[in-house]
């Protein structure tokens, strides 16, 4: 017989998932209610307003996919391209290489452009390829975790406007933690997740659609037998996927309430606490407090010793990238953060895989506690290792930082 899961303390310091705010996990142990019971459509409708609020849009078509971040991408991507549609996908990470895979899985014609990890793209850069390509969809990713960079985006709307192009950005990583304009800089579609600067569990993926999009997606709108009447005719190519297909999703959303699945109602309770607690605190305000906090890391992490990685001018606020220094066994490191400590930080993959550490200050972690102890824990691990850090040097730095506060 099995006990109850009993999961060990961690204080989750990587690139995320990190530690739910407890508000909203007491949110997610609420009772559960009929998916038309009119408390649940009532939350439903509060949430895509949090989430208007929070990706910064008027947008109408603004609510939650069922499922990891992942299941966001693949829902925007799968409902907006069909077979031999061109994309690009300027990648500058890991993430960049994900959306051009789904992309290709939706039979598109998909064509990339890349710069070397800790880089990110000018305007010119992407303005050229659009030119050139002149694609049906721009799929970018604002925040790569994998490098830690930021890709400037204000410029891209704008861009793509004057080729015909619309613009996907996944910001997963990113969004509550930085800078994220939907409407002003002219974005068609935005997915996220929880598990980042939001503050929340993984299994929620946030989405907004403009106009523009969604007259690409209700162009394929097909409604289920059985639930379609006289005045539903099918239209264009049928959307791929039944579960992702978004001309499906925003019928359930809207006011026809067309069953196309139960609603993930715990999850719900989860997403909309996170977009409250966001919106109660301020969008600026909690980007504010992830700079602040994300300040305080690197200047902890540069007095330990420690070289960053990529170009810091556009590095983002929830997370840093150091070098692991020559001589130090990095996984045996963060093995014993966690075993000895109970603190997670986190490698990367591909070509950066144990040549760096990713730590990450976002969400419910971007505190000053959560800094300054993994700050002089990671002291303790590197002298452990045979280096030979200034005693005291990185919850030093880190203190200047939030003394000119």
């Amino acid at each position: 017989m099995h006990d109850q899961i009993h999961p060990p303390h961690r204080l989750l310091m990587g690139p995320g998932p990190i530690n739910a705010d407890p508000r909203v996990l007491r949110a997610m142990s609420a009772p559960l209610v009929g998916q038309y019971d009119p408390a649940m459509t009532g939350y439903m409708n509060e949430t895509m307003a949090l989430y208007r609020e929070v990706f910064r849009t008027a947008n109408e078509q603004t609510f939650l996919v069922d499922g990891t971040s992942r299941a966001g991408i693949e829902a925007a991507l799968v409902s907006l391209l069909e077979p031999g549609d061109r994309v690009l996908v300027p990648v500058f990470g890991r993430f960049g290489h994900l959306l051009a895979e789904i992309a290709e899985r939706c039979a598109a014609e998909v064509h990339t452009i890349e710069v070397p990890w800790g880089e990110v793209f000018a305007p010119e850069q992407i303005e050229a390829a659009v030119r050139e390509i002149r694609p049906k969809v721009v799929a970018v990713v604002q925040g790569d975790t994998a490098t830690t960079m930021c890709q400037p985006l204000a410029d891209l709307g704008d861009i793509c406007r004057r080729y015909g192009a619309l613009v996907y950005c996944d910001a997963t990583a990113s969004l509550g933690g930085n800078d994220f304009r939907t409407d002003a800089w002219g974005i068609d579609v935005v997915t996220a997740g929880l598990q980042k600067c939001l503050g929340g569990p993984s299994g929620t993926a946030p989405i907004t659609l403009g106009p523009r999009a969604v007259e690409v997606i209700e162009a394929r709108r097909h409604v289920e037998a059985g639930i379609r009447d006289d005045g539903d005719v099918a239209r264009g190519r049928r959307i791929a996927s039944n579960y992702f297909d978004l001309a499906m999703i925003m019928d359930y959303w809207g006011e026809r309430r067309l069953n196309h699945h139960t609603e993930a109602t715990s999850a719900l309770y989860g997403a909309r606490e996170c977009a409250r607690l966001l919106v109660a605190e301020g969008l600026d305000a909690a980007v504010e407090r992830h700079r602040l906090h994300g300040a305080a890391m690197l200047a902890g992490v540069q007095a330990l010793g420690l070289s960053v990685f990529g170009n810091l001018d556009h590095k983002m606020h929830n997370v840093v990238a150091v070098c692991i220094p020559e001589g130090v066994d990095g996984d045996r490191a963060r093995a014993g953060m966690l075993e000895d400590y109970g603190i997670e930080i986190g490698t990367s993959f591909g070509p950066l895989h144990g040549k760096v550490w990713r730590i990450g200050t976002m969400g419910y972690n971007a505190r000053t506690d959560a800094v300054l102890v993994t700050l002089a824990v990671l002291e303790q691990v590197l002298r452990a290792a045979g280096a030979s850090p200034t005693p005291g040097a990185g919850v030093g730095a880190a203190r200047e930082v939030y003394a000119d506060v």
